[in-house]
């Protein structure tokens, strides 16, 4: 019987080959450059930290908001033994002025983007804070980043298309920012067994020998693991034009409850766990796609990533947009807040629970 994650094979569930990984000109590319990592303490933040750790950079900063992630990737970074010189930082990447001192102090190059709230029925319920963190904490990030000629590496979501969340339109509001600074953005799927994913929740259910809890069956997700999540990261930080919307092809989505089924046999062979379908939380979709019908790809220098074309606002009506929504934000009117994040994403629907909450709550905040 396997006893966690991260011995399950992955491979035999995706039925794919696995993704390429960079090129040895890529990895050098990197390895020339000071670099900030945000959400450093992540799954992916912290492994693609002991990944460029093993490039060994000039120097790795290291940016997470939790001291206890934080100090795990610490302990990490001394049990790997990496060579080159790693700075951790305890700290938001919504505070101006430690992003000004860390620029100044280490002036990183390149900046993986990894730090954002990604819980889709949490954000539903707190609005305000997933656009606080995900876009204007993007915003004082890539303002600091080009001020000090270094180049931001967004990690995006498929939710961003189209999004029906609070989530997925603060991303898109984020992809905006970035691509309109000359950064890249690079959308990803789900990636399995990275913290408090749906693998995550398979996993303890199964242990408890509960159902596994399915919110619809047909929902379908692009799924990647977490050392593929990295190598597109280190290749989107390669890629040299600017302001490009990168992706990967994922050749088809997978159902969560083969997921489920494939988790239960792996993990408890022994016994007949069942399933539990508990029906859509708000701003959940069937499925999640890597571009939209309004984008188009275009192929690039790079195995198994795709560059997409994708409608962005003129500057100035960004900044303009971005402006109402920060006026709501510091008003705390979720209803303006709503209104401004719908104008900035034409094509995101919310769900019935935003916006009964911003009827019922209007200027006011509900706790």
């Amino acid at each position: 019987m396997l006893s966690s994650l991260q011995d399950l094979n992955w491979r035999s569930f995706l039925a794919r080959p696995q993704l390429p990984p960079p090129p040895p000109q890529a990895l050098a590319a990197l390895a020339q450059q000071a670099i900030l990592i945000t959400g450093a303490g992540g799954s992916i933040g912290s492994a693609l930290a002991l990944r460029l750790g093993s490039l060994t950079p000039p120097e790795l900063v290291l940016l997470e908001a939790s001291e206890s992630n934080l100090y795990a990737l610490e302990r990490d970074w001394e049990a790997v033994g990496a060579a080159c010189s790693m700075t951790p930082i305890l700290g938001s990447v919504a505070d101006e002025a430690l992003l000004e001192e860390i620029f100044c102090a280490h002036a990183p190059r390149i900046v993986f983007h990894a730090a954002a709230f990604k819980q889709v029925p949490l954000m539903e319920q707190q609005p305000l804070a997933a656009i606080k963190n995900n876009i204007f904490a993007t915003e004082a990030l890539t303002r600091t980043a080009a001020a000090h000629g270094a180049r931001v590496v967004l990690l995006s979501t498929d939710k961003a298309v189209a999004p029906s969340s609070v989530m997925g339109a603060t991303k898109r509001v984020a992809e905006q920012i970035v691509l309109a600074s000359g950064g890249t953005a690079l959308r990803l799927g789900n990636v399995l067994a990275s913290r408090d994913s749906v693998a995550q929740v398979f996993e303890r259910e199964i242990a408890q020998g509960s159902p596994a809890t399915v919110t619809d069956p047909a929902a379908r997700r692009y799924f990647l693991t977490l050392d593929e999540a990295v190598n597109l990261l280190l290749n989107a930080g390669s890629y040299p034009v600017p302001g490009t919307l990168l992706a990967p092809v994922l050749p088809t989505m997978h159902s969560i409850q083969d997921l489920a089924r494939f988790m239960a046999r792996a993990l408890r062979p022994e016994r007949e766990i069942g399933l539990k379908i508990t029906g859509n939380r708000p701003g959940d979709k069937a499925t999640e796609d890597l571009w939209s019908a309004a984008e188009r790809t275009h192929a690039t220098s790079l195995d198994g990533m795709v560059a997409v074309e994708t409608p962005l606002l003129p500057k100035a009506q960004l900044e303009h947009l971005l402006a109402s929504l920060r006026a709501a934000l510091d008003s705390r009117n979720i209803d303006a807040a709503l209104t401004a994040l719908r104008a900035l994403v034409p094509d995101y629907t919310p769900s019935r629970a935003v916006l009964a909450l911003a009827e019922r709550c209007g200027s006011m905040v509900c706790l």
